[in-house]
């Protein structure tokens, strides 16, 4: 079998998409660089990596204030809660800020878990779909050319529109 690189000039390989869009499932960034487009791969690779970053970020961050939120509840002191040598307690955050920063710090995570799931599908739709647009025909008889055309009727009007033209 001829590999994409070897088909001769208007040939169509099906398999090439679902080349594409297996590279691209299996390591994120490769199905592009399986369709040539190596400058897509570092931009596939920091989107999986920002988004991936903020939600190991958040949930850490979530899980201090719920591990603070849970010690207050027991009355035990918690990060947030200072204690100086002469016995007085100084509260840094109120338990409904603690809540009100947990339910804030879970959906970002959330919300960043979900942007990983989508810029992972949405790089694979793209692998896939390059994939087909490569093998796109895109000979001179498929060209755009607009065009002013004057009105023989009404010559003190200028009309504007286009004239579409295609050959098979």
């Amino acid at each position: 079998m001829l590999a994409q690189t070897e088909l001769p000039q208007g040939v169509y390989n099906p398999l090439s998409p679902s080349k594409a869009a297996f590279y691209s499932a299996i390591l994120p960034g490769m199905g592009q660089i399986y369709n040539k487009k190596y400058w897509k791969a570092p931009i596939v690779w920091g989107a999986l990596a920002g988004t991936t970053y903020l939600y190991i970020d958040n949930n850490s961050i979530y899980k201090r204030y719920r591990t603070a939120f849970k010690l207050r509840k027991a009355g035990l002191q918690d990060e947030f809660t200072l204690i100086d040598a002469a016995g007085n307690t100084t509260v840094l955050i109120s338990e409904a800020g603690l809540e009100n920063a947990q339910k804030q710090l879970r959906e970002n995570r959330d919300l960043a878990l979900l942007s990983s799931v989508l810029v992972y599908v949405l790089q694979i739709v793209e692998a896939s779909v390059n994939a087909h647009l490569l093998q796109f025909n895109t000979d001179d008889s498929l060209t755009f050319r607009p065009a002013l055309m004057p009105d023989n009727m009404n010559l003190a009007n200028t009309v504007v529109g286009f004239h579409l033209k295609y050959k098979f």
